[in-house]
């Protein structure tokens, strides 16, 4: 049976955005948008044409309330936020949601070297309790894995390039090559798991615009943004970050600097799933970037125009 009423939390963040944009765009389904009464994304103007509920991740019964009749509950919410998301999960099961999509977008959590690594563990204890209920038959899930996201990641100078000052800072000589896909292309994904329920259903699906290397990303900025004025930076191995930020971890360092070096070892170490060997690009009829369409990502987020 086809899903038709959607519900979406996290609906103006950096994934979430684009997720309505893709939602909207198919005119196929019913959407509502849960907002919390505390957060300024309440004051947000969404389309006329969506549903929007105040909604409280502290109460059970509001959400509830906000999510019966709803086919699907898409979770866009951040990290930092696992009792929320575990609180939309309890309500979605109490009203009887038939598929919850939690926010597992990016590394391959199913690997067992990246489910190993501290910063996933919310998303670990998040699958646990999903497969959970599914077995139980109270829910089924989709886990839509696609590596770190492209144009943010360039935006951020979180992938070790930082167009804004043309310097990389290379992991592993910049050699490894990882799974990267663009905000857009998961929002479609989100929509094509929508419209193939059975051959999504209790799995994680894979896709990635492009796999490409720190290299490939320098030489494809060069053609983006022109050749002068990069600096080169050795960063030393993923392994060796991964380590320094076990020791920072034991030290009792908390910070998000202590959990780049695990995201960096997710990323770009050798067996941790970075590189997706097989991808479900095909079922949703999503092809590889070219070189010419990931050098206009890079323009568009360095600011460039096309000449």
């Amino acid at each position: 049976m086809a899903f038709k009423t959607v519900a979406i939390a996290g609906a103006t963040g950096r994934i979430g955005a684009p997720i309505l944009k893709a939602l909207l765009d198919t005119n196929c389904f019913s959407i509502t948008i849960l907002t919390r009464r505390d957060s300024t994304a309440s004051d947000t103007p969404f389309p006329t044409t969506v549903k929007t509920a105040l909604v409280s991740y502290a109460s059970t019964s509001t959400l509830s309330h906000a999510l019966r009749g709803q086919d699907v509950v898409i979770s866009a919410l951040t990290s930092s936020s696992p009792d929320a998301q575990h609180a939309l999960l309890s309500a979605a099961v109490h009203a009887g949601v038939q598929r919850f999509i939690p926010s597992e977008f990016g590394s391959d959590t199913q690997n067992a070297h990246a489910a190993s690594l501290p910063v996933f563990a919310s998303k670990k204890d998040m699958e646990s309790r999903l497969e959970g209920l599914a077995a139980q038959g109270h829910i089924s899930y989709t886990y839509i894995f696609n590596g770190p996201f492209l144009d943010f990641g360039l935006a951020a100078g979180f992938l070790g390039l930082d167009l804004q000052q043309r310097k990389v800072t290379y992991l592993d000589a910049g050699e490894a090559r990882f799974s990267t896909t663009t905000c857009a292309t998961v929002a479609r994904v989100v929509t094509g798991v929508l419209a193939r329920p059975e051959q999504t259903r209790n799995r994680a699906v894979y896709v990635h615009d492009a796999a490409l290397s720190l290299k490939d990303l320098l030489r494809l900025a060069k053609r983006a943004l022109g050749d002068e004025g990069w600096t080169e930076v050795d960063g030393g191995t993923a392994a060796a970050g991964e380590k320094a930020s076990y020791e920072k971890l034991a030290r009792g360092e908390k910070d998000m600097g202590v959990f780049v070096g695990f995201l960096m070892a997710a990323i770009f170490r050798e067996g941790y799933g970075g590189l997706f060997g097989e991808v479900d690009n095909e079922m949703f009829g999503i092809g590889q970037m070219g070189e010419g369409e990931i050098v206009e990502v890079i323009r568009k987020v360095g600011g460039v125009r096309a000449g």
